[in-house]
């Protein structure tokens, strides 16, 4: 490791060059960038037209800081190269105070530097803090700080999070104070100010006027939906997002909360009234679809046994998906009914984690539709695919997204199901549809397609019967 002392190093740079098309950065150079109104960063350099930058005509470009941000060659006075020292066998030297980066002289622009720290004596820079590097390997580089708990975190410089590592580097300095920073500062300015604020909250008579436990609102709205729905419970009650009562800007108000950027709380206040008896009629109008779909007269209308329902679905799904054996998804998914917080629900296990999910069915069909779409996926898994057909197709826009995958696959039972996929430059999507058996009980290919198309419809899903009739591997491949 380096012997010398970075608390009373100086880092002196003397070869700063200026914004001008003879003299720019190597593509891709990180550079020290002196701006236009005097303060420091840093940054890759990255020209608008390569071909311009190349042959000298032109200083358009950005140097890239991080993930979405640059700094316009425009608003840089000078740069210095970073990517082109690496002073390892000065830092090797005990009592080196000073390291000069490039000849300094009398007509030589130098930058001195000073007040190198380290995490090894405990510091760290502030959240967002833009800060000067060198590297236990001795070359130099930049970043932003990135905090990923109290003692953890990075140097991000490059897009796409790309980052030093804290553990690569040896010391670093703070640059200049920034919009980023400025903003994470009086962010923190906030917090603080909330958390004084919120130390001694006081609470309104008239909103607060049965104190600041907030299931005692509740149960108060459940004496009145009780009148309607006799069978209501206040778990019923929450099961859409619920109210709590929290300080806010130094005073208890009824909100809903969420957590936000690193670990900070967000705070919707409820505003649509003033008094304790309207946030009790508020609460009795939000929770009242809830409550309504609990209705266990309706819920568990075939009986408290779970075999009746999933019966019931077997047999719905066995009807087309005939090859379908729910031994053979044992283990698999499991339903059941059981208590939960007082209220008895469907709940749905999978792969027997013993983490279960509540089924928010408020019908017993509606919990019966939703296991026979568990069912047919589950279905559609287990039956291997023999063959396979890509359907042609150009360029195929849907609503925004490019069709990426069209592809009709036969499986062993000798069914078929259709594969499609779409996407654009950010995200994307599939969806698989089995073919059902009545399609095929069409006489003629045409009458094929009418039937199939209001499965997999052509303006949803970019091909349709103009494209589809006239491919005749395709109609080979389905059997006609």
């Amino acid at each position: 490791m380096f012997k010398c002392d970075y608390r009373n190093l100086i880092l002196s740079f003397n070869e700063f060059h200026n914004i001008e098309p003879k003299d720019m950065p190597q593509y891709g150079e990180f550079c020290l960038l002196e701006l236009k109104d005097g303060r420091y960063t840093g940054g890759e350099w990255n020209p608008d037209n390569y071909t311009d930058y190349k042959n000298k005509k032109t200083t358009a470009g950005k140097f890239v800081r991080g993930t979405g941000e640059t700094i316009s060659s425009e608003d840089v006075a000078k740069w210095h190269s970073l990517d082109r020292y690496n002073p390892s066998n000065c830092l090797e030297v005990e009592d080196m105070q000073k390291i000069n980066f490039g000849v300094p002289g009398e007509d030589v622009y130098s930058v001195q530097l000073k007040g190198l720290k380290s995490f090894k004596d405990g510091d760290f820079p502030k959240s967002e803090q833009y800060c000067l590097l060198i590297m236990k390997n001795g070359d130099l580089g930049a970043g932003r700080w990135e905090r990923y708990g109290k003692k953890d975190g990075a140097f991000i410089y490059a897009p796409a999070l790309a980052s030093h590592s804290m553990e690569k580097v040896w010391a670093w300095m703070p640059l200049s104070s920034d919009e980023i920073f400025e903003a994470e500062e009086e962010s923190e300015r906030e917090r603080i100010e909330e958390e004084k604020l919120n130390a001694n909250p006081t609470a309104d008579p008239k909103l607060l006027k049965y104190g600041t436990e907030i299931d005692i609102y509740y149960e108060k709205a459940l004496e009145k939906l009780k009148q309607k729905y006799p069978w209501a419970t206040i778990t019923q009650m929450k099961k859409t997002e619920p109210w709590e009562i929290v300080p806010n800007h130094g005073k208890y108000v009824f909100a809903k909360t969420s957590e936000g950027y690193r670990g900070s709380k967000i705070v919707d206040e409820w505003k649509d009234g003033s008094s304790a008896e309207e946030f009790i009629d508020f609460l009795c109008e939000y929770t009242k679809e809830s409550v309504e779909n609990s209705n266990p007269e309706e819920k568990f209308k075939y009986g408290m046994d779970i075999k009746i329902y999933l019966d019931k679905a077997y047999k719905n799904v066995k009807r087309d998906y005939h090859w379908f054996d729910r031994r053979k998804i044992k283990g698999r998914v499991d339903y059941d009914i059981r208590r939960i917080d007082g209220d008895w629900e469907f709940v749905r296990d999978y792969n027997s984690s013993g983490i279960y999910h509540i089924c928010e069915c408020g019908s017993a069909e509606r919990f019966v539709e939703c296991v026979e779409n568990d069912y047919k996926e589950l279905a559609l898994m287990i039956n291997p695919v023999v063959a396979s057909y890509d359907v042609p197709y150009g360029h195929v826009e849907i609503h925004g997204w490019n069709l990426e995958k069209y592809r009709i696959d036969k499986m062993r039972s000798g069914d078929y199901k259709v594969e499609v996929q779409a996407g654009n430059r950010v995200t994307g999507g599939n969806r698989t549809f089995f073919i059902t058996p009545d399609c095929f009980e069409a006489k003629t290919y045409e009458e094929f397609l009418d039937r199939y198309l209001e499965i997999v419809p052509g303006q949803s899903f970019g091909l349709g019967k103009k494209e589809l009739l006239p491919d005749k591997k395709l109609k080979a491949f389905l059997g006609y």
